[in-house]
C-alpha cells in the first residue's frame, strides 16, 4: 500500500484529490494539509511514501516545505503540483528533492500513475515541462558540450549513460543505444546518481544540462 499526504491551501481541490487518490486499491491518504508547514508536520508524524505538494501555499511555499519534508524524511518523494507552467518553479522543485512536477490540469489517470511512478523510486516530470526545463537550461552558462572535464567524478561509460538519461530516454533504450545489459544500465545509473549525490533522474537531467555536458539540440 502506497501512503499518499494531500498538500494544497483549496479545500475543495485539496478534498478531490485525496477522493481520487483514496479509491485506487492501493493507495492509502493518510492525511491531508492547507499549508506547506502543516504539510511539514504531518509528513513527520505519518511518514507517507509520496507527498502530493501544491506549489503556491500561505504559512510556508511548496517549495520550502518540499525542502523541509525531504530533509527530515529521507525516504518520502514529493510530486509538485502547480496550475503555473512556470520554469522557475520546476528548477526549484527539482532542485529541493522533488522527484516529479505535474500541472493540476493533467488528466485524473496521470496523477493517480505519478503517484505510483514516484513511489517506485522513479521521477516524472510532464512532457510540456521537461521541453522547458530543458529549453531554460540551454540558455544558462555552462562548459563545452561533451567536454571530459564536466562531471569529473564520473567514468566515461557512466558520463555516456547521463547523456542518454538527460535526452529523456528509458533503461530499455539507453541499453539498446549502448549495447549494453538494462541491468548494467540500472547499475550505471545508481552510480551516477551517487557520485553526484542525486535524488533522482530529475536531478540528473538538470546536473547534465548545467555542466555542460549535454546542450540543447545535441
Amino acid at each position: 500500500m502506497i501512503r499518499v499526504l494531500v498538500a494544497d491551501d483549496q479545500a475543495m481541490v485539496r478534498a478531490g484529490f485525496a477522493a481520487l487518490l483514496a479509491a485506487q486499491p492501493d493507495l492509502e491518504v493518510v492525511g491531508e494539509a492547507e499549508n506547506g508547514a502543516e504539510a511539514v508536520r504531518l509528513a513527520a508524524a505519518e511518514q507517507p511514501d509520496v507527498v502530493l505538494m501544491d506549489v503556491r501555499m500561505p504559512v510556508l511555499d511548496g517549495i520550502a516545505a518540499t525542502r523541509q519534508v525531504l530533509a527530515e524524511n529521507p525516504g518520502t518523494r514529493v510530486v509538485v503540483l502547480t496550475t503555473f507552467d512556470v520554469d522557475d518553479y520546476v528548477l526549484d522543485a527539482i532542485r529541493a528533492g522533488a522527484s516529479g512536477f505535474l500541472l493540476k490540469d493533467a488528466p485524473p489517470d496521470d496523477l493517480v500513475a505519478a503517484v505510483r511512478i514516484v513511489a517506485r523510486g522513479d521521477a516524472l516530470l510532464a512532457p510540456s515541462v521537461t521541453r522547458r526545463l530543458i529549453e531554460r537550461l540551454a540558455v544558462g552558462p555552462a562548459q563545452q558540450p561533451g567536454s571530459s572535464s564536466a562531471l569529473p567524478e564520473l567514468t566515461q561509460r557512466e558520463r555516456e549513460v547521463l547523456v542518454e538519461v538527460a535526452r529523456g530516454r528509458s533503461n530499455q533504450e539507453i541499453a539498446a543505444a549502448l549495447v549494453i545489459a538494462e541491468q548494467t544500465v540500472k547499475t550505471h545509473v545508481s552510480r551516477v546518481l551517487g557520485k553526484l549525490g542525486l535524488r533522482d533522474r530529475a536531478q540528473a537531467v538538470v546536473a547534465a544540462y548545467e555542466s555542460g555536458l549535454v546542450v540543447a539540440g545535441d
